[in-house]
């Protein structure tokens, strides 16, 4: 790929990632369950909501990953730091095993969930938003992430980019925000022509650093986009994607009246 290629694909994610974040900040779809997004919306009572959340967002789909602070909720009764900080481990097993596993790893996220709420109840003197409402740096943000248990640098940074792109947090800067490196985003940018196959997580990371160094992350959500609607892993349907004419992939075979097929 030639270097003025990969800066006319790196403008159009650019683009359209500036876009998102400039438009005005509304409810969220996280997981297409009314009440549970409301939850999860709700920065004023339940900003742990999200936070907590964002952890469990690890090998299952992403929408069942946030359904799990509202179905912890449903189980125990409540969803209020008061009640939930004087919950034993014993108890946050049983609400996480029982009737059904709320994650694929009912132990450990039970742990992870145990250790934020105490998290924020010490640290934060309860309420989850202090973690992001001083106006900090993008750094200092994605370090306090980083303290949580189970939280590393992916989880740390698709939190810090949800925070400032959709819900309008206001950071100091956003240097330190980078693409979350999920299979989404890995896939795209290698079809892409950004990394070569098989690059791995820090590949892909810093060469979005590279293409937006004031704020990598606004390649993220765009990425992440065009793998889940139409960069799937098999099937791929390139003549839907806005990419297409760019997409070296998508170029590589021929469809009539559009010149793309699928690769």
């Amino acid at each position: 790929m030639t270097a003025a290629l990969a800066t006319d694909i790196a403008k159009v994610l650019i683009t359209r990632g500036r876009r998102l974040f400039r438009a005005p900040g509304g409810p969220i779809q996280f997981t297409g369950q009314q009440a549970a997004d409301r939850m999860l919306n709700d920065l004023e009572r339940y900003p742990h909501a999200l936070v907590i959340a964002c952890i469990m967002t690890r090998q299952m789909r992403a929408e069942r990953c946030w359904m799990v602070p509202y179905e912890f909720k449903r189980r125990v009764g409540t969803f209020q730091m008061q009640r939930l900080r004087r919950l034993t481990d014993a108890e946050v097993l049983k609400a996480f095993s029982k009737p059904t596993p709320l994650h694929r790893y009912t132990a450990e996220m039970s742990r992870n969930f145990q250790f934020a709420i105490q998290l924020i109840a010490t640290k934060y003197r309860g309420d989850a938003a202090r973690i992001w409402a001083d106006q900090p740096s993008s750094a200092e943000l994605v370090y306090r992430l980083l303290e949580f248990r189970g939280v590393g640098p992916k989880i740390a940074t698709m939190a810090a980019n949800i925070l400032a792109r959709q819900f309008k947090v206001p950071l100091r800067d956003h240097y330190s925000i980078d693409v979350s490196a999920d299979v989404h985003v890995k896939r795209v940018f290698e079809r892409l022509g950004l990394v070569g196959a098989n690059a791995d997580v820090n590949q892909v990371i810093f060469r979005a650093r590279s293409l937006s160094p004031k704020f990598p992350g606004l390649l993220d959500f765009p990425a992440w986009e065009i793998g889940r609607e139409w960069c799937r892993p098999k099937r791929p349907r390139c003549q839907e994607c806005y990419m297409r004419r760019l997409c070296p992939t998508a170029a590589s075979a021929v469809l009539p009246g559009d010149r793309i097929v699928a690769a």
